[in-house]
This record gives C-alpha cells, sequence and structure tokens, in this order.
C-alpha cells in the first residue's frame, strides 16, 4: 500500500464524503479520516478537522480535480 496524504481537510463529514465520491468516480481510491471519538463528538471535526486522504502518487491529480470541483 503507498503511502497516504491529504489533500484537503473539511469541517463536516458530509464534504469529505462528497468530495471522496467526486475522486472515486475519477478512479482516485480515497479516504476520509476524522478523530471524532469514534463519531461521538461530531463537533470536533469543526476544531481538528475532516481530512481526505489519497496514495502519495495520486494526490496532484486528486487536488486539480478537488480544485476544478471548487471553481
Amino acid at each position: 500500500m503507498s503511502e497516504r496524504v491529504v489533500v484537503r481537510t473539511f469541517n463536516y463529514r458530509h464534504e469529505a464524503e462528497f468530495m471522496r465520491g467526486v475522486l472515486d468516480g475519477h478512479g482516485i481510491e480515497a479516504s476520509v479520516v476524522s478523530d471524532d471519538c469514534g463519531a461521538v463528538d461530531p463537533a470536533l471535526g469543526l476544531v481538528r478537522g475532516i481530512h481526505l486522504l489519497v496514495g502519495k502518487e495520486q494526490a496532484e491529480q486528486a487536488r486539480s480535480l478537488l480544485n476544478a470541483d471548487s471553481a
């Protein structure tokens, strides 16, 4: 498994999951990681952030797609 890197950080899990789906639709495997006490305290996402990760070799392509989607 390749090294995973954060390509974007979100405040809300649904935003990160949506963008994970966008990347998945383009063939980029992504995962969402959040330290929210096992979903017991979702508000921690506002403080710590919800991270969208991809393999290091696909990070540039993922950032391009995410930036294009934001425009």
